[in-house]
């Protein structure tokens, strides 16, 4: 059973970036210090800086479609929509995808950002 603290922790956490995956919320179990180092870097690595969240998870979607990371491409595109990213955003992100990664990587989010964003 997670800790109340630790499922406030991950709705915080939702909140900021979208879902988060399954295996990140069983760290939180099998193995606590873990965990508590990557909550640690996620707010490192999320939180406003010289660039905005939004533009991070644009790079983040961009990065996982270039990957063809079903899983990673569906969940940033969740978090997108929970931090207001306009589908033409994402589009305009992946064709950076494609003229860096080609068509295959293109196409992949694309089809991704249909059935999350239609």
């Amino acid at each position: 059973m997670v800790k109340k603290e630790t499922e406030k922790e991950l709705k915080e956490l939702e909140k900021k970036i979208g879902k988060v995956p399954k295996f990140f919320k069983e760290l939180t179990l099998k193995e606590p210090k873990m965990y508590e180092l990557v909550m640690k870097m996620e707010g490192h690595v999320w939180d406003d800086g010289a660039l905005t969240r939004k533009t991070k998870k644009l790079i983040a979607i961009a990065i996982a479609a270039a990957l063809r990371d079903q899983h990673a491409v569906h969940a940033q595109m969740a978090g997108a929509k929970n931090l207001g990213i306009t589908k033409a955003e994402v589009e305009e992100a992946l064709r950076v995808t494609f003229l860096l990664s080609g068509m295959p990587a293109y196409v992949y989010g694309k089809a991704q950002l249909d059935e999350v964003m239609p």
